[in-house]
């Protein structure tokens, strides 16, 4: 497995697009897709390779002067559980703490909605993030956002 950080516009989409598109009970509402899609073209973005092929890869952007969000991340179901997100989120900290950022923040559906979330919250937590805060109707009151903080020196 190799790790790098993608700098083409064009092949940030093109990763992003496919490994959304390979995740449909994540990413399975189109308009939210296609949205990552776009801005991950200016965001930084890490990608993790297999046999030449990007099978994982994790985008961060700028929510203000001193913090990055983990924007979104996706690696393909065959590759879950290997420690793949694991090394592009510690790859990602260390591009935050190289370019000065203090915080590293995520936004995820509320523990206890729904088992695949629920997931994704016991993964953000054994990354180090820390709750911060619900917002009950941020997207829509079935899927409160939960907001999960961390310093970048931790």
């Amino acid at each position: 497995m190799k790790f790098e950080q993608i700098y083409k516009s064009q092949i940030k989409e093109k990763v992003v697009r496919k490994i959304l598109g390979a995740l449909p009970d994540w990413f399975g509402i189109e308009e939210a897709r296609e949205q990552y899609i776009k801005e991950s073209a200016e965001q930084i973005c890490i990608g993790a390779i297999d046999n030449e092929e990007y099978v994982g890869f994790l985008c961060l952007k700028e929510t203000g002067k001193d913090t990055l969000e983990l924007a979104v991340m996706g690696v393909l179901k065959e590759y879950h559980r290997q420690g793949i997100g694991r090394k592009m989120f510690m790859i990602a900290k260390d591009i935050a703490h190289e370019k000065g950022y203090s915080f590293l923040q995520v936004k995820t559906v509320q523990m206890g909605r729904y088992a695949d979330y629920d997931d994704t919250n016991r993964f953000y937590i054994s990354l180090g993030f820390k709750e911060f805060e619900v917002f009950p109707t941020l997207w829509d009151e079935a899927n409160p956002c939960q907001i999960y903080v961390m310093s970048v020196e931790a």
